[in-house]
């Protein structure tokens, strides 16, 4: 049973972005200072990826962790309306799953990086920065 009256929980669910959310912001600024230039939620390609590097042919996809189904602590399961939620996370998944083959069949290299890393900044910067590297060496 939800402890929100339905008019409550709507408000809520009404504030949760999809663009420009906390996570997204704080992985466009580290790219920002590390030189990189990019194009945000193209919606030309395939899942209208949050970060698109077209110099590098590179996408970075900030995926949320309970929206996306990580397995994670801040993505704990959802205590009421599971009948709506755990085949909305799923259908997320595959979704996310069928973006990412589209993507790579058309030769984009994808880094995923999830809330829970960004909320750990090094970590988040060494992914990153590790991508690159690995791209770079790729050529």
């Amino acid at each position: 049973m939800d402890s929100l009256t339905p008019e409550r929980r709507s408000a809520n669910m009404s504030k949760i972005r999809s663009v420009n959310t906390r996570p997204e912001m704080v992985v466009r600024s580290l790219l920002h200072r590390r030189g990189y230039r990019f194009r945000l939620h193209r919606n030309d390609l395939p899942g209208k990826p949050d970060i698109v590097l077209p110099k590098h042919k590179a996408i970075i996809l900030i995926h949320g962790c309970f929206w996306h189904g990580h397995n994670c602590k801040i993505a704990s399961s959802p205590k009421s309306n599971k009948e709506y939620w755990t085949p909305k996370i799923l259908s997320n998944r595959t979704r996310d799953a069928r973006n990412l083959e589209k993507l790579r069949e058309q030769g984009w290299h994808v880094l995923i990086l999830w809330e829970c890393e960004i909320r750990k900044i090094d970590i988040a910067e060494e992914r990153i920065l590790s991508f690159f590297a690995d791209l770079k060496a790729a050529t």
